[in-house]
């Protein structure tokens, strides 16, 4: 019978890792800020002074080599995240004090790298959750295949992963020799989401710098081009104006974001910052979605606002961004989401389905 793994065991196989700074391995140095196991598959946070990440890099590699060789061991992947107070970084009396702005730590936002074989990166985004933002980013995505191009959806949720429902099971995705992650695939497309990498109901309890490694280990990290270059990769972002949204602008050049919304005020309120935010980091918002714009009844085709109607066209236009269209609140478009096959594949010639196709062709237009 084999021996269960426990994070003791990868404790110290990690103590065969040696720290450049300190001269001493990566445990005693504390530059483990956490080890978390799923399945056999391990996930370590490795802490690094910002200013050593390509000397650190090897280090990540070392501990992957070192954790894969134990019994029980399916998959490695250790992300760094970029701690002031980590082993190496300097005295507290010799830091600078932080400047004002975006970013985090004391020096100014990194710029952004392209991503290999990717031609466009396309966000989409809320203020809320819970305004369809994830159903909204499938069926783009979706459409987008649907006019064409090859396309890849990367879900930038950390806590609340949802792509790999409603994108539907695809497998596990795989390790490549070089350690890299595999994408799984679903209708055509290319997708990794947390969800995918840890078991379902297992809640991912991380830090705000665990977040800011994770999301840049996988868009760095997964062979999104192995087969071919993707014409866009959508992402599909968290809820809000946190870690995740400011990492993903400083990581990779976005050709653009799209803000959704409900028609209510109370979601509109936060799409303004969620504007805002995407405003003062100096990346273009190629327009506004109503979702939910309207309730269509299933039995008898009655039209009933329930959450109000027009409310995000407003919006647009008070902030001068294009209103690119609205979506129905209808059971079909839940059902297909919750069923794994977006809409725009499974009934391709509804309204609805035709609905995110035309807000897709407009976007295509704006990203040649």
């Amino acid at each position: 019978m084999l021996k269960k793994l426990t994070k003791k065991k990868i404790l110290d196989a990690l103590g065969g890792v040696v720290h450049p700074k300190t001269g001493k391995d990566v445990v005693i140095s504390g530059a483990i800020d956490d080890v978390a196991i799923a399945d056999g598959v391990v996930h370590i946070t490795l802490m690094i002074d910002p200013g050593t990440a390509e000397i650190m890099e090897g280090v990540r590699k070392n501990c992957d080599m070192a954790v894969s060789k134990l019994t029980g061991v399916k998959s490695v992947r250790t992300v760094m995240t970029a701690h002031s107070d980590g082993a190496g970084s300097p005295p507290a009396a010799k830091k600078q004090p932080q400047k004002s702005g975006f970013g985090h730590g004391r020096r100014p936002p990194p710029t952004p790298q392209a991503l290999p074989g990717i031609k466009r990166i396309l966000a989409i985004a809320s203020g809320k959750g819970g305004v369809g933002k994830s159903t909204t980013s499938v069926n783009l995505a979706a459409a987008f295949s649907q006019l064409g191009w090859k396309v890849g959806v990367f879900d930038c949720d950390i806590y609340g992963p949802s792509i790999q429902c409603m994108l539907g099971p695809g497998g596990q995705p795989e390790q490549t020799k070089d350690k890299k992650i595999r994408p799984v695939e679903r209708h055509g497309m290319k997708a990794i989401s947390m969800g995918h990498l840890v078991p379902e109901g297992t809640a991912t309890v991380w830090r705000g710098p665990m977040v800011i490694g994770a999301v840049q280990q996988l868009l760095g990290g997964v062979t999104w081009a192995q087969d071919g270059e993707l014409d866009i990769l959508v992402v599909d972002l968290p809820p809000g104006t946190g870690d995740a949204q400011l990492t993903l602008v400083q990581t990779v050049p976005l050709n653009g974001v799209v803000i959704v919304s409900t028609p209510q005020d109370i979601a509109l309120i936060d799409a303004k910052k969620a504007h805002d935010m995407f405003t003062k980091t100096g990346t273009p918002i190629l327009g506004m979605i109503e979702n939910m714009s309207t309730f269509i009844c299933p039995s008898c085709g009655e039209r009933s606002d329930i959450f109000g109607h027009g409310g995000a066209r407003k919006t647009a236009e008070e902030n001068d961004i294009p209103f690119l269209g609205e979506i129905p609140l209808h059971l079909d478009i839940r059902t297909h989401s919750d069923d794994g096959t977006p809409i725009v594949i499974a009934k391709p010639d509804s309204d609805h389905a035709k609905a995110y196709l035309g807000i897709a062709k407009g976007l295509m237009e704006k990203m040649p």
